[in-house]
């Protein structure tokens, strides 16, 4: 799969060559394509900024750079489709079922922006606008870097492991349950029993509670999204049975953070 970037600051994407992202490009699992606007200017102080019309305060992305720099990406990709995101506070909150759908693609083209803001002509020129959350950044290369990370790990040979990515956070829309290594105490605090237990079933019973649990305490949101089973319903009953009983159920509140 390939990436292109569109960035004022290449240099921040040096964080793409270490680790897993690292050892992928290495392998060819995934390709990294990082473009400077800056380098479609035509003018000796490589403008990509201005004044915008009607007044205001800040500078406005120029759409020439940026919209020359994507032709040129087109003509370098030979045919080969992308999807072209634009990084904006004003995107819709980028989630695991985007990180999912962009895997999907041959190529992902993210933009990056900075200053006021992009010339509305940046914007017609993309298929989707997407943002980390409901705060403003100095620029979109930290989002760009999240995407990238988000959608790469699902790509085949990225992670070792395939199935470490099945029951994570999100992924089923439920927040992840507990998880515990060796040792079995640590000051004073134990790992639960269950999972000592060799016994499947209950472990995979205890998984399924505790995710249930943690997301309704922490997640309401995404909790009131989900269908819950006859199985789930049972299990939320047994616990909430336990905590009226004066025992507090773990995972199901900031303390097992």
């Amino acid at each position: 799969m390939r990436f292109e970037i569109l960035t004022l600051f290449p240099e921040l994407f040096d964080a793409l060559g270490v680790g897993l992202l690292g050892k992928a490009q290495a392998r060819g699992e995934i390709a990294v394509q990082l473009s400077n606007p800056r380098d479609f200017t035509e003018d000796r102080h490589r403008t990509v900024d201005d004044a915008p019309y009607g007044g205001g305060s800040g500078m406005v992305l120029m759409a020439a750079p940026y919209l020359d720099a994507l032709d040129a990406l087109d003509n370098e990709r030979a045919g080969v489709p992308t999807r072209r995101v634009l990084l904006t506070p004003q995107g819709a909150p980028f989630t695991q079922a985007h990180a999912e759908r962009l895997a999907a693609e041959p190529c992902v083209t993210l933009i990056c922006g900075r200053y006021e803001g992009f010339d509305e002509r940046i914007r017609e020129a993309v298929d989707e606008e997407l943002s980390l959350g409901d705060f403003v950044l100095l620029g979109g290369e930290v989002a760009a870097l999240a995407v990238v990370e988000a959608v790469a790990r699902l790509l085949p040979g990225v992670v070792g492991n395939r199935g470490s990515l099945v029951e994570e956070s999100h992924t089923t829309g439920l927040l992840e349950y507990p998880q515990y290594t060796r040792p079995p105490e640590l000051r004073g605090r134990t790992v639960p029993t269950v999972l000592l237990s060799g016994n499947h079933e209950a472990i995979r019973r205890w998984r399924r509670q505790q995710a249930l649990l943690r997301t309704r305490a922490r997640r309401p949101d995404l909790f009131a999204a989900i269908e819950l089973s006859a199985e789930d319903r049972a299990l939320l009953a047994e616990a909430d049975a336990t905590e009226a009983a004066g025992e507090r159920p773990s995972g199901s509140g900031p303390r097992d953070a």
